[in-house]
């Protein structure tokens, strides 16, 4: 496994290794020893799944202290457009977002630190997509972000008549009117 930085702090590509032959691949696709290398300590408490098709758009979620989440995301099947939001308001990139394409074709990964918000859009018919928190939902500590802030000026991939948005994420605030939490 590698890791890459991105220009938000603490978001990383993780890329593992992947051996092919004639029978499939086989991939380690978590290891506790490379996450502590990273400096993630906390243990991972809940997996989740999610199975999508074109232009499902999820996001962008988080969860406040004390219950602000770390993520472990990837796709099996499919491939989305993934997409955080910097929300510490200390951060030197506080408000800028960073999108990238995972695939089960690619096998990449984002681990996503407490402190951004996430979402991702399906970009191919079907995509089941998988993540790793390091804290339990809760209902109490959730909040999040309209997709289409002009401030993030996201662009996703998909035009805006394809998008299926659930009745929630559509109601979201946008930046400075969100529930930003605690963080440093």
């Amino acid at each position: 496994m590698k890791s890459i930085d991105t220009p938000i702090a603490g978001l990383k590509i993780i890329e593992p290794a992947v051996w092919e032959d004639e029978r499939g691949y086989f991939m380690e696709s978590w290891r506790g020893s490379f996450m502590k290398e990273l400096g993630y300590t906390e243990p991972f408490v809940q997996d989740n799944e999610s199975a999508s098709t074109y232009g499902v758009l999820r996001g962008l979620h988080y969860q406040v202290p004390p219950f602000a989440q770390s993520k472990l995301v990837r796709v099996l099947i499919g491939k989305v457009l993934d997409v955080v939001v910097d929300i510490r308001p200390a951060s030197d990139t506080y408000g800028e977002h960073f999108s990238i394409e995972l695939s089960g074709e690619n096998k990449r990964q984002l681990l996503v630190p407490r402190g951004l918000a996430h979402g991702y859009v399906v970009l191919s018919p079907e995509a089941t997509f998988v993540y790793k928190c390091d804290q339990y939902y809760s209902r109490d500590h959730e909040g999040g972000l309209r997709f289409d802030d002009p401030r993030l000026a996201i662009d996703w991939k998909v035009p805006s008549s394809q998008l299926l948005v659930s009745d929630k994420d559509l109601k979201q605030p946008l930046l400075g009117e969100h529930r930003s939490g605690a963080w440093t």
